[in-house]
């Protein structure tokens, strides 16, 4: 019995998942996109924990150990259970292309998880961030909201770009993951594609709801609005990324013209 799922099984089970989401209630769905929200912020937080200390000089190895220890936050996400915006990009489009779902299903699974998602890292930022005071002061302050000021200040067009490049990685993650039997087959399946995405500084959208409020929070001067138009630029960028370069390409591939199409 094979240890892992092959890239066509993997491509119908992400499809099923996606169907499942997109009929899930939506009081459950917010909760676990709150769970999957906080979850990658406490990646993003022990990320700025374990590097803010490394100098400058060494930016690459300090890009690899942050880059390292992020991927906790979709290990919790996938193994213990969590609705992530940017994996449903991949899973509910997937669903959709075979003709499991309709758009409606889609935008109501995404509008919920996205609501969740954002509370959860908020709530991250506002209580540990601020209230346990873990970035309020040097060398934390300062690498938050210096992390920050480059996201918020980068143009529209790059962010998307950015982002398409992060989900992308992010969605191959899930996808691999899901094709993986055993709890250290999925860590394992998830650890690289993160830690690639985060050490090349690609754009997420819901790593960049914690990071951005948390930073604004302990003085960084990015106003909300700045804020705003940054997500949507990586939201934009993430769906292409999850949508078009997995979900599209592997439906294309391994499941259009299935006779499990309905």
């Amino acid at each position: 019995m094979s240890g892992f799922l092959t890239p066509a099984e993997i491509a119908q089970q992400t499809a099923i998942a996606g169907e499942s989401k997109a009929k899930q209630a939506w009081y459950k769905l917010l909760i676990l996109g709150f769970l999957a929200g906080a979850f990658i912020a406490l990646g993003f937080l022990l990320d700025i924990r374990v590097t803010a200390s490394i100098p400058a000089s060494l930016a690459s190895v300090k890009s690899l150990i942050g880059g390292a220890v992020f991927p906790v936050g979709l290990m919790l996400v996938v193994i213990a259970g969590g609705e992530l915006l940017t994996g449903n990009m991949m899973s509910l489009p997937l669903a959709l292309h075979q003709k499991r779902i309709g758009i409606g299903g889609l935008i109501y699974n995404w509008f919920w998880v996205l609501i969740g998602n954002f509370i959860g890292s908020i709530f991250v930022a506002g209580v540990f961030g601020v209230g346990a005071s873990l970035l309020t002061k040097d060398p934390f302050q300062t690498t938050v909201i210096s992390i920050a000021t480059d996201k918020a200040n980068l143009a529209f067009g790059p962010t998307i770009l950015s982002a398409i490049g992060c989900n992308w990685l992010v969605c191959l993650a899930v996808w691999m993951a899901t094709g993986a039997k055993t709890i250290g087959g999925k860590m394992f399946a998830i650890w690289f594609p993160i830690m690639a995405f985060v050490a090349i500084g690609f754009q997420h959208v819901v790593a960049n709801m914690f990071v951005i409020p948390a930073a604004i929070w302990v003085g960084a001067d990015i106003s909300w609005g700045k804020a705003i138009v940054e997500w949507i630029g990586a939201f934009i960028g993430n769906a292409i990324g999850g949508w078009l370069f997995v979900a599209t390409m592997y439906y294309v591939v391994y499941l259009r013209g299935n006779k499990q199409e309905a």
